[in-house]
Order: structure tokens, then sequence, then C-alpha cells
């Protein structure tokens, strides 16, 4: 393992953050548990003084089949994956198409769309060097407790690539802004939407400094250029507020705020 200097206004997706020392554990390292795991940042909002980070290096960032089973590394980008998956015909991951970051950021928050979630094709992962199951593995909408750090990841292979799945939900993420962001900032709280509850509120297109409720969509927190930290927790903390304040509902982070 090395030490490596990433700075996050770049790195992240939310370009938020600053020049960070980053711990890289190479295959064959003993993992540590004392660092927080970032993978693609890509879910991140880095703040001036995060905890001690970590990345896997490239050497998790495999995939390979193995008695009727697609093993792929937890440092894998998703991209690879679909492409993986297209050319050798395996359904199952049409899903994963443009959801940023690696396979590793997606099992830690059972990633998805709609009611396609990565833990429903999962076999088991690998986590502090042993095999779990999927199904020993507690997991819900947007999160999974993995009690470790997972390096590999199992799916059972099944033949049927679908173009026409993967164009259908790639068609529901057209409302998404361009402009940098986390993603999702709240989970959709049981039987609504986050963005409906931040619009109703009278927040969408709010801005704070570079920082704004999207008015594209009102659930992505953007970066309009220079945006901080301080500025992200302001909207963060105000919608928070406010959907609380009108709904009663107490919205959850979905973005993780280190």
């Amino acid at each position: 393992m090395f030490f490596k200097t990433i700075d996050f206004s770049k790195y992240s997706s939310i370009k938020i953050g600053q020049p960070t020392e980053v711990l890289v554990v190479e295959e064959g390292d003993a993992i540590p548990r004392d660092r927080y795991l970032i993978g693609g940042a890509n879910n991140l909002l880095v703040s001036p003084a995060p905890p001690p980070l970590m990345i896997l290096s490239k050497a998790f960032a495999t995939i390979r089949e193995e008695d009727n089973m697609l093993i792929i590394g937890a440092a894998t980008p998703t991209g690879r994956i679909v492409s993986y998956a297209r050319k050798h015909n395996i359904a199952g991951f049409e899903f994963c198409a443009k959801l940023p970051g690696t396979l590793g950021g997606m099992l830690a928050m059972n990633a998805g769309v709609k009611e396609y979630e990565i833990f429903n094709i999962l076999h088991s992962v690998k986590i502090d060097g042993k095999w779990v199951k999927a199904k020993d593995i507690q997991h819900g909408y947007r999160y999974a407790r993995l009690d470790g750090i997972a390096t590999e990841a199992k799916f059972e292979i099944k033949e049927g690539f679908s173009q026409d799945l993967l164009d259908t939900l790639l068609s529901l993420r057209t409302n998404q802004p361009p402009q940098p962001s986390a993603g999702s900032v709240f989970k959709n709280p049981e039987g609504d939407y986050a963005g409906r509850l931040i619009e109703e509120s009278g927040l969408k297109g709010v801005r704070k400094g570079g920082m704004q409720w999207s008015p594209i969509h009102a659930n992505f927190l953007v970066n309009l250029g220079g945006g901080t930290f301080e500025e992200a927790i302001y909207l963060i903390t105000l919608a928070k507020k406010e959907v609380k304040k009108l709904f009663g509902i107490t919205l959850q982070e979905e973005i993780k705020i280190l």
C-alpha cells in the first residue's frame, strides 16, 4: 500500500473538496479498519476535515468467469461491467448503464434504478477476505450493511442482455441535470419522492453561492462553479428543515457526508 494525494475538487463528482492524502490498498494488503473507503467518490461530499481515507487500487478492477459465475472486482467501473455484459450476452446488468462509480459503491448502497437493484442479482460478496452470501447481508432501499470492506462480488451468469431494457432505463434519467452533482441527495421516503417534497417546499432552483437545488430535478444539488462544502450543507439543512416543517417527514441523506 502507498499514499497518494487526491484533489476532491476535481476527483469527486460534485467537485467539492481539497487535496487530501489517501491510502491506496493493493492486492494482498491487509485492509485497514480505521479508514473510510471512498471508491469513485460519486456520492460523496467531502468536508474540509474528512476522516482518514483509502481507495482500492486498479488491481481490484477485474472481471472474470468461473463455474458459471461472473466475479467482479469492487474497483471495476460500472460502465465496464455493462460493456462486458453486452459483449458476452449476460443478462441482469442493464440497469448499471450510466450509474456512476464502481461496483464497490453499488454494493455499499444497494444502488439501482426503480425496481432494479444490485442485490437482486447478487450471489455473494467477498468481505474482509471471506465470501458472504447476499441473503445473509442486511440490505434494503439504498443501503447495505457489509460490515467490512468488499473486494469482489459473484453473480450467477444468465444469458440474454437486453438493449431494449437498457434503453428504457436510460430514458428514465433524461431529467438529470448536467452540472456536477453527487446524484440524489436524499432517499425517497416511503410512498413519496424527495424531489417532489423539496419542490413543494419552494426550494427547487434555490441557490447559495455556487451551489443550487437543480431547477431540473429538485433532489439534485448541483455545483454551478466554485461551490463549497459549507454552501452545500446550508442547502441540505434548509431542505430537511422545510420538508419537516411542511410535511412532517424527516429526509434521510443518500449522499455520504465525510
